[in-house]
């Protein structure tokens, strides 16, 4: 099984939302087969807590406005390290990058197909794990 292409939109939306915030390192990682609770996780860094709180607000705000889908659990936003947004058929996770290397979830997953997030190319930048 692999994730659905509604999840798949769902995460391309995310993910464009937290880049054009200039989130970093976005990743999409299918988790379907190893997981029922969702399909696809997002995971983002911030620099500050600040900006990872945009991000967030950034990513509600898109996948309500062109999916018409709220988020059903949100965790963490008080602090702004690590905010988990539930929308059910895709977490997202958006880290500040301190905490991002310290909980290393792609390590966790590492055995889950990534997820092409069809971002446009950002000269000079360079994709994560690169």
């Amino acid at each position: 099984m692999t994730a659905t292409p509604e999840a798949l939109a769902l995460a391309r939306t995310a993910a464009r939302a937290a880049s054009e915030l200039l989130g970093t390192d976005l990743v999409g990682l299918d988790v379907s087969e190893q997981l029922y609770l969702t399909e696809v996780f997002v995971i983002a860094s911030a620099t500050n807590e600040r900006q990872v709180n945009a991000i967030v607000d950034a990513v509600e705000e898109h996948l309500f406005r062109e999916h018409d889908v709220k988020a059903a659990r949100r965790e963490g936003r008080g602090e702004g390290r690590w905010v988990l947004l539930d929308f059910r058929d895709i977490v997202v996770h958006v880290f500040h990058q301190e905490d991002r290397e310290f909980y290393a979830l792609e390590s966790l997953w590492k055995d889950c197909p990534v997820v092409d997030l069809q971002l446009p190319e950002v000269p000079g930048a360079q994709a994560a794990g690169e």
